[in-house]
């Protein structure tokens, strides 16, 4: 039995940070022999009441705005999945999730494909900041199942 995961899945917004997690998972996946799953997660609501008066005006109906938050969604995993494969990894499929909290969605996700290493950036947000926001990223680590890998840029030094 290996010590290797034989599934790994990158979880990207797209951000600086998730480019990096990419690159990571990308040289992991290669060099474990492993599949490597992606997943974006829709920052829309399936509840036509979520969206506010100034959302619904620039969209003819509700199902154009969730089309357009989709599509932005589907942009993103499409370009995190280009990188991917721009550094020589291979991607087994792209998930887009919308309707859940992106933490919850990388749970339920990683759960049903049976992953065993979950990939994914971190802005890196102090103490306070990610008491009173929350971090995507710990909750995740919180509540997997299997190991997670945070990805972090370097810190720039100063002076």
């Amino acid at each position: 039995m290996s010590i290797f995961p034989t599934k790994i899945l990158l979880a990207t917004d797209g951000s600086r940070e998730a480019e990096l997690a990419a690159r990571t998972a990308a040289d992991l996946a290669n060099s474990t022999n492993s599949e490597l799953h992606l997943i974006t997660v829709a920052r829309g609501n399936p509840d036509p009441a979520y969206y506010t008066h100034e959302v619904v005006l620039r969209y003819e109906t509700y199902e154009e705005a969730l089309e357009a938050v989709k599509g932005e969604a589907q942009k993103v995993l499409d370009e995190q999945a280009q990188k991917v494969e721009e550094a020589g990894g291979a991607v087994e499929e792209a998930h887009l999730k919308i309707g859940e909290r992106p933490d919850q969605a990388i749970i339920h996700l990683a759960e049903e494909l049976g992953v065993g290493l979950i990939v994914m950036g971190s802005q890196g947000l102090g103490g306070v900041r990610r008491a009173l926001m929350g971090s995507i990223s710990d909750f995740v680590v919180r509540h997997a199942h299997c190991p997670v890998m945070i990805v972090r840029p370097e810190k720039q030094r100063v002076g």
